[in-house]
């Protein structure tokens, strides 16, 4: 997803992390396997709450 397209749709206020950071571990520890992650710039947010974005950010 684009910057832009994040901005648009709010994206800030779901907890993210780093791209540098593992993915695979912060399903494992945080947020679970089913959980709808986009990466959005320089960082991951967990978008569950609103799948609509994730539905989105694969078009």
């Amino acid at each position: 997803m684009t910057i832009k397209e994040g901005e648009r749709h709010g994206i800030s206020r779901f907890p993210n992390f780093h791209r540098s950071g593992s993915v695979r571990g912060m399903k494992r520890l945080y947020y679970g396997n089913d959980c709808l992650l986009v990466r959005c710039g320089n960082f991951i947010y967990n978008v569950t709450a609103e799948p609509q974005i994730y539905n989105q950010a694969t078009i």
